[in-house]
């Protein structure tokens, strides 16, 4: 018998609803399965989070439909400061110099998933929800989803499952696909200030021995903060008054932007390097958060999940134009190997700058500063940085590629 749909995605998230427009196409049957109802999405707190997309990413979204429905919204990062506090070193990084309108964007997370979700449904992507995937199972052709829907349960068939579920993903746990994981035992305390001095559309990238604290401008007078603590740190100043939070802030970020005040509830979410041992098992694939969770530092996250979706998108669209099985184990596992080298490369830069940074030894401080006026001396290290910044670095997936 034939599968009833040729894919199924499991979450109706950003990687979810972003894979599916990408899928869009009048000889694939697909559906998104999701938990939360769209009220849900919209009332969680992780909506707060300010993402930073590279110019790579809007290239994709613009090409997915997205970035025209959502611009407004985001606000341009022309210029990226970077410093080590209690040291010499700094770094800037310009758009102009890189000759490009802005090197980033910064937006909600909430204002791009709404946007996105809209847009998977005015294109008619069938939506399945609430209900959550309970079990899976193997039929050679096809893969099994036994499904949660209130107090009913329901199986469906597919030639593909993808698993765009988050961090927590139900998927990889049925799969009994493992992780590695690093507890750094630090928390990301999340909010956003007002300034008296306009930002310029700067992105304050400012590493301490407690952790980054990075600001993001949202608009001229209002930044997105996330600040790095130790859990003990983070505990204890989420627990101030508003008035001693912002005055610790204030010492640790300095007065560049002039004085800050709260404009926005502070939120907390503990930081933990996350990487599935693999992505592909028999007929299914994991994506996005589920497949990997990172450090926010840089802001590469959601820029490397959206460049999984793009890719898996071509090699799918790909095997389908030529009326081949897109649920072939094969194909699933060349993807999951072409996607090794972007994920070991993102991963290991983000990593690496919490080791570094981090460290206050002297000798260590003495040489990461060395390197940073070295860095804002040199024109082609800069624009190089630059490039990886802006997730240029690399191939981006046709889907990506620009008209």
């Amino acid at each position: 018998m034939q599968p009833e749909y040729d894919l199924l995605i499991a979450g109706g998230g950003l990687a979810g609803n972003c894979l599916a427009l990408a899928l869009q196409n009048p000889g694939l049957k697909l559906a998104v399965i999701e938990t939360n109802t769209r009220a849900e999405q919209r009332a969680s707190p992780a909506g707060d989070r300010a993402l930073a997309l590279a110019a790579g990413t809007v290239t994709m979204l613009d090409a997915l439909g997205v970035w025209q429905g959502i611009r407004q919204a985001a606000t341009p990062i022309k210029t990226i400061h970077v410093s080590d506090r209690g040291h010499f070193g700094k770094a800037r990084l310009s758009a102009e110099q890189e000759g490009v309108e802005a090197l980033g964007y910064v937006i909600t997370a909430r204002d791009l998933e709404g946007h996105v979700a809209d847009r998977a449904e005015a294109a008619g992507i069938e939506r399945i929800c609430p209900a959550r995937v309970a079990g899976l199972y193997s039929g050679g052709d096809e893969i099994g989803v036994s499904l949660k829907q209130g107090g009913e349960s329901v199986t469906l068939s597919a030639k593909l499952l993808a698993g765009a579920d988050g961090g927590l993903s139900s998927v990889r746990k049925l799969l009994d696909i493992g992780q590695q994981m690093t507890d750094y035992g630090q928390t990301a305390l999340v909010t956003t200030v007002s300034t008296s001095r306009p930002n310029r559309f700067t992105a304050y990238e400012r590493f301490t021995a407690s952790g980054p604290l990075a600001l993001l401008p949202v608009d001229e007078r209002h930044s997105a903060v996330v600040w790095t603590r130790t859990r003990e740190d983070a505990e204890t100043l989420l627990s101030l008054p508003e008035a001693e939070f912002t005055a610790e802030l204030q010492a640790c970020f300095g007065y560049r932007l002039g004085e800050l005040s709260l404009a926005a509830p502070r939120r907390a979410f503990p930081l933990t390097l996350i990487r599935a041992e693999r992505m592909v098992e028999g007929r299914a694939v994991i994506v996005g958060n589920a497949a990997h969770q990172l450090h926010p530092v840089a802001g590469q996250g959601f820029n490397l999940g959206l460049r999984d979706v793009t890719a898996l998108a071509e090699a799918l669209l790909g095997r389908h134009a030529q009326g081949g099985d897109i649920g072939d184990p094969a194909l699933l596992k060349a993807y999951a190997e072409a996607r090794r080298r972007d994920h070991d490369r993102t991963i290991r830069f983000t990593d690496q700058l919490i080791h570094i940074f981090s460290n206050e030894w002297l000798p260590v401080a003495a040489v990461r500063n060395a390197g940073l006026c070295l860095l804002d001396r040199i024109p082609a290290a800069k624009s190089l940085l630059s490039r990886h910044a802006m997730g240029l670095s690399g191939r981006l997936p046709r889907l990506g590629a620009r008209r």
